[in-house]
């Protein structure tokens, strides 16, 4: 006998399915469309895929599904994703709301309520990171390979965490198992920017709120962002927003 996944009604417009097996005999939303994602393992990327027509044969591998309402997509969020079958790796916090609606041990009474709540903000995070771009498309005819592009976005994911560090291309390199080239190019076919301009749009926007949310030195400010001195991050933070960071903290608090 079959096992059905166990099914978690969000709304008349939202439905989650989890764990594996059969789909749940439960009616689906009006003029349904789905996000389904399978949460990785060593040497499998955790993804995410849009399915702008699903059908049960269609989902019926993935770990965690989200059925819900287009015209409810449609209000929330303004449009559905574009693409028919669009694929995704999903991000460290992504995988995290995931699992912990898969793996929720709290009792009954409490783990419905929970993983209701979860699934909703999976639901809102994830498109509006397909939304903004920031979600990077499982490659297709690629001169990577599968473990090339999981080894690109553990150096991206290391540059998430650490980039207030002294990260060179290096050790990014060496914490990722490939070489300085691979890396290089690899990097900017899956995210369209450099490791450079990565590790800078990080540092520089993480200033940029430090200045408007603390009363702390100008130059504090830069050094915790990983500039060695003032300078230095006068200059990058002008490139970047128009102004010195003194001026640029003034204008916006005065405004």
């Amino acid at each position: 006998m079959a096992v059905e996944r166990d099914w978690i009604q969000v709304s008349h417009e939202m439905a989650a399915m989890v764990g594996v097996g059969a789909l749940p005999q439960c009616p689906w939303p009006a003029e349904p469309v789905a996000l389904s994602y399978t949460l990785g393992c060593v040497g499998a990327p955790a993804t995410v895929r849009w399915h702008a027509d699903p059908t049960p044969a269609a989902l019926e591998h993935d770990q965690l599904l989200l059925v819900i309402s287009a015209p409810a997509i449609k209000r929330l969020f303004g449009a559905l994703p574009e693409g028919h079958d669009a694929c995704f790796h999903i991000t460290r916090e992504l995988r995290e709301i995931a699992l912990a609606i898969r793996d929720c041990a709290m009792p009954e009474a409490a783990r419905t309520p929970y993983r209701l709540a979860k699934s909703i903000e999976l639901l809102c995070d994830t498109l509006r990171l397909i939304g903004d771009g920031a979600l990077v498309p499982v490659l297709g005819e690629s001169h990577l390979s599968q473990e090339d592009s999981r080894r690109i976005l553990n150096a991206r994911s290391m540059i998430d965490e650490h980039w207030a560090e002294k990260l060179t291309l290096d050790k990014l390199s060496r914490a990722c198992g490939l070489n300085r080239a691979k890396l290089t190019r690899g990097f900017r076919d899956m995210f369209d920017c450099s490791i450079a301009d990565t590790l800078a749009e990080k540092r520089l926007e993480s200033a940029r709120m430090l200045l408007l949310s603390t009363d702390l030195p100008v130059a504090s400010i830069g050094y915790r962002c990983g500039y060695l001195n003032n300078a230095s991050f006068t200059r990058a933070f002008a490139r970047r927003f128009g102004s010195a960071p003194s001026q640029y903290r003034a204008g916006r608090l005065a405004a």
